[in-house]
């Protein structure tokens, strides 16, 4: 996961590590960059103190 600057929370596509060869193309290219990730402060305090 990464924390911007902005305090937004990015992960990675889950199953991009394994079976990647049977894939088509756009499902491999679909999977590539970040994505939103949405937690509540309260869980993001808990979680992630110093973000």
């Amino acid at each position: 996961m990464k924390v911007t600057k902005n305090g937004k929370i990015l992960r990675r596509a889950g199953g991009q590590d394994h079976y990647n060869a049977k894939e088509s193309g756009r499902k491999s290219l679909k999977r590539r960059g970040l994505f939103g990730f949405t937690i509540s402060n309260k869980a993001k305090d808990r979680f992630l103190p110093n973000s």
